[in-house]
């Protein structure tokens, strides 16, 4: 466990950064974690590296700083211990199994660290869709990305969309379809979207990032080989109505409750029908995530557009409860001059950290900005009352010989 104190005395807070897990965008987790940790304040923060492989088991050591120690990850890498986190409210701990002893030897449990406040930077299922956000909240422990709710709505497009609908913001065309009623009835289902929508059509898995499963469809027989191949990736999918030649604008917003302010706005620069994996990750090495998009930042937008996707963007943030640092994804319809949001990433690629240096806050400094709010989310969760006093136990009986259940209970109802 490493020394929580620096050269003056001053007490560091124990940082945990928490990336990885069961699913199809870990690798892209992992790029952005590792780039993140480049960029901690050492003299701040002690930081503890939590990976979770693609078991589920949990990981911390030195080595998970290095991306090399992922290509080709193995348990038995020196510097790596396994660890499980201890859901002892506010514990923090992450326990480790040692074996002591020669001939008898023993198993027992030791704390390999303890973290103050996890740095989510999960993308995909079982990460940033509020499961490991109720985890950290059952832990009581404070943490950097949106909460429970706004996670789970923010990873489903079929949800998200319809969210978006109910709260009056302009959304694109759509309708959704599952596996189950794609393999009832095919002909139906595509009769019925392409009715619905005409072409062309995106579609999509309604629980994966980074563009993985999606693809456009021209004409029915397109649509039937899209529906299969994003129903590998989810048993929902969404399609939505295509536009033409559609201006890509994104904004990342950063606060927490009422205190928020938004990005300024980029312009993704793609070659194809719409920003793909390839496109996202890999054109440019991969090694820095979204970070090496070929963007125009800020985009060349009329101020106009400029304040009316920041004013949405903050407002979205706020519907959703967010917290720490999200992106919305937007098209703008140059013919109609119409804006449709087509996401909110809870945890976007990079964290959007290049976003913000070009409004001049360094990625250092954003870091210490998502602790803040996580800390200050932490705060508030922990000043609601969990207690409320009545006399519901006294009454309650179950078969107990002398004692009166409910129905012999007088007097009135609880």
């Amino acid at each position: 466990m490493k020394d929580n104190g620096d050269e003056n005395g001053m007490s560091k807070k124990q940082l945990g950064v928490i990336f990885g897990s069961r699913s199809c965008e870990r690798e892209v987790a992992i790029i952005s974690a590792v780039q993140l940790m480049h960029h901690v304040n050492r003299e701040k923060y002690d930081l503890i590296p939590v990976y979770i492989a693609e078991d589920g088991c949990w990981y911390t050591g030195e080595a998970l700083e290095k991306i090399e120690t992922f290509r080709g990850f193995s348990p038995k890498t020196a510097g790596i211990r396994k660890v499980r986190l201890d859901l002892t409210a506010g514990s923090g701990a992450l326990l480790a199994t040692e074996t002591t002893g020669g001939l008898f030897q023993k198993e027992k449990t030791v704390i390999a660290a303890r973290v103050d406040v996890f740095l989510v930077v999960m993308h995909g299922l079982n990460g940033e869709d509020g499961t490991l956000q109720g985890l950290l909240e059952l832990a009581n422990l404070p943490y950097t990305s949106t909460g429970v709710a706004g996670s789970a709505v923010a990873m489903d497009k079929i949800i998200m969309k319809q969210f978006f609908r109910g709260g009056g913001l302009p959304v694109l065309p759509g309708e959704w379809t599952s596996r189950r009623r794609f393999e009832a009835d095919p002909d139906g289902e595509i009769r019925r979207i392409g009715d619905s929508l005409g072409y062309p059509v995106f579609v999509k898995p309604a629980n994966q990032g980074s563009s993985i499963g999606v693809s456009r469809a021209d004409d029915p027989e397109e649509l039937r080989d899209s529906l299969e191949l994003a129903f590998e990736y989810d048993r929902r999918v969404l399609v939505e109505k295509g536009l033409n030649q559609p201006i890509e604008l994104n904004c990342s917003v950063l606060g927490y409750d009422d205190e928020t302010e938004a990005s300024p706005i980029e312009m993704p620069l793609t070659g194809e029908q719409f920003l793909d994996f390839h496109e996202k990750y890999l054109a440019s090495g991969g090694s820095k995530g979204m970070a090496s998009l070929h963007r125009v930042l800020p985009a060349p937008i009329e101020d106009e557009l400029k304040e009316k996707i920041q004013t949405l963007s903050r407002r979205i943030f706020t519907m959703l409860d967010c917290k720490g640092v999200v992106r919305i994804d937007y098209m703008f319809d140059r013919a109609s001059g119409e804006l449709y949001i087509t996401e909110i990433n809870a945890i976007p690629g990079s964290l959007s950290f290049y976003l913000w240096e070009n409004a001049g806050l360094k990625y250092s400094a954003l870091i210490d900005r998502m602790v803040d709010c996580a800390e200050k989310a932490h705060g508030d969760r922990n000043a609601v009352t969990y207690a409320y006093s009545s006399n519901i136990l006294s009454q309650a009986s179950f078969g107990t010989k002398g004692a009166k259940g409910s129905k012999g209970a007088k007097g009135g109802t609880v």
